[in-house]
């Protein structure tokens, strides 16, 4: 209420914020336009909303993911009409994968001005769907807040992409209320039922060996990492991360499970003696691919899978009862990681092989590393389990080029901490305007490029489907070359500081200076 008890004139803008700012949402991720000048304006007038550019709307996406990812509560994005919303497409299918919680304000014309099929007019519902747990229009001013409120709550209740669009007029428009901005009550999440655990723990029992679970979400986070530990100590049950992982922690002192390859063969291989599989906030494991001749489950046939508790659903609490089911006492001793192989400190030309064991040696405790490196640091999530202790994020719906914006969100989100952005030289081409965010907010990220100009993974697959030997046509499709991309002049002309490495000497040095420091430095690991 206003003075003398009066509603308070207010705008659907302004009421958009406040109704953001009430539910801890206090970081908007923007590429704004014509459409978002008054919402731009309403946030100019609320310096308690922290607003970041960029200069892409991947940047901007991919960010508010890799945010979302650290703190489990969403950011808010601002994209300018329907192709600002296609241009973060792709990255919104790797939150919506990831099930991570965002909230989208997509700007549009002003309702009356749709009729004329402006140039910017276009289908901004039928583009937001197929990339959202939820999409709605607001209708008037007056409708702003309660559709912020019910974004907010769609965004974590479970957690994913909500995408509200807001038409011009129903931004700049007025009206009277005298009611505080909406502050959301979500209930907490809810175990699995006591019947599903307890028909888990029966399978458990009756197959001494061939049980596995695959972990993601808080399952996979250290304290539930702990509870899935001591049961597959007991019983003999294998723990795998699922190929994209999402977000775990790793390092020393963790119980670290193995996670599933992305190339076919390996992945049937690891899961060849599953009899039964626990899904524990994961979907069930398939190929991303289909190959000639080649399954498209990992599951070998037979194999029984059981979920023992969905996303959404508190999964710490379901393993813990299903802990106590089994009878395990909640002190018993984790399993020992082991010890890793000792190779020496790599030297000489440096591979990509040598990257990820320097990296995964001076990883940092606390640090976040980001993985987009694809084939390059494929040894790097195996060597973690005897990093420092660290959180580990990767993109996940493989959809290319989130390293870069993934980082930039996460260092957003925990700015005392230092984020190590592992990074292919082909994916980073698609969104390298984040390098710009990263210089402009002066946040501490270490880049490490994996040099190799070519999409390797490409080349892979070309195997994969039979083909041996490429020709010219292939090749110029397949290799970053002629010209070679020069990332640290790259780098540089974003503002962020670099250098090249074409020896591990240099690169361990180079490495041991990025982590001594803050701010953004990107290292170009050019590789043989």
């Amino acid at each position: 209420m206003g003075e003398g008890g009066q509603p308070i004139r207010t705008t659907g803008a302004d009421m958009l914020v406040d109704t953001l700012l009430a539910n801890g949402v206090d970081v908007c991720f923007a590429n704004p336009g014509t459409s978002e000048m008054h919402f731009v304006a309403a946030l100019d007038r609320k310096p308690e909303m922290r607003c970041i550019l960029g200069l892409s709307e991947g940047v901007v996406t991919g960010a508010a993911d890799g945010y979302a990812r650290m703190t489990g509560r969403p950011a808010a994005t601002l994209l300018h009409t329907g192709p600002g919303l296609a241009n973060s497409l792709a990255n919104l299918h790797n939150a919506r994968r990831a099930r991570t919680p965002v909230i989208n304000v997509v700007g549009d014309h002003a309702s009356y001005h749709l009729a004329l099929d402006a140039p910017l007019t276009s289908d901004i519902e039928c583009l937001a769907r197929p990339m959202s747990n939820w999409v709605r229009r607001v209708k008037d001013p007056a409708d702003v807040g309660p559709t912020a409120a019910d974004a907010y709550r769609a965004s974590l209740a479970p957690p994913g992409v909500a995408t509200m669009i807001l038409p011009a007029d129903a931004s700049w428009g007025a009206f009277s209320t005298d009611a505080p901005p909406q502050k959301v009550l979500l209930e907490a999440p809810r175990p699995a039922s006591a019947e599903t655990v307890r028909k888990v723990a029966g399978l458990i029992r009756a197959n001494p060996a061939g049980v596995a679970m695959v972990l993601s979400g808080a399952a996979a986070k250290a304290d539930g990492l702990a509870v899935a530990g001591r049961i597959a100590a007991v019983h003999n049950v294998q723990l795998f991360n699922e190929v994209l992982v999402a977000h775990t922690q790793r390092g020393r002192g963790r119980v670290a499970p193995r996670r599933i390859p992305y190339p076919i063969d390996m992945a049937l291989d690891m899961l060849s003696d599953v009899k039964v599989l626990i899904l524990v906030g994961a979907p069930e494991p398939v190929a991303f691919f289909a190959y000639p001749g080649k399954p498209g489950r990992l599951v070998p046939e037979g194999c029984a899978v059981v979920t023992l508790a969905r996303h959404g659903e508190d999964l710490k609490a379901t393993l813990e009862a299903l802990r106590d089911e089994l009878g395990i006492s909640a002190t018993l001793p984790l399993p020992a990681t082991g010890a890793p192989t000792d190779e020496g400190e790599p030297s000489g030309t440096l591979t990509e092989d040598a990257v990820a064991v320097i990296v995964a040696r001076k990883v940092p405790e606390n640090a976040i590393v980001c993985d987009e490196a694809a084939t390059s640091a494929r040894r790097f999530f195996a060597l973690s389990a005897f990093s420092a202790p660290h959180d580990f994020i990767m993109q996940t719906g493989g959809a290319i080029g989130e390293g870069i914006p993934l980082s930039t969100g996460a260092a957003i989100a925990c700015p005392e901490r230092k984020v190590i952005c592992l990074q292919a030289d082909g994916c980073a081409m698609y969104n390298i305007q984040g390098l710009w965010t990263q210089a402009r907010e002066n946040l501490d990220i270490v880049t490490i490029i994996f040099s190799n100009r070519t999409y390797a993974i490409l080349h892979a697959e070309m195997r994969n489907v039979g083909v041996e030997e490429i020709g010219t046509n292939a090749r110029r499709m397949l290799n970053l070359d002629q010209p070679a991309l020069d990332w640290v002049s790259l780098a540089r002309g974003f503002g962020v500081e670099a250098a090249v490495a074409t020896s591990c000497e240099a690169f361990a040095a180079l490495f041991d200076a990025a982590l001594s420091r803050r701010g953004p430095f990107l290292i170009e690991a050019r590789l043989v």
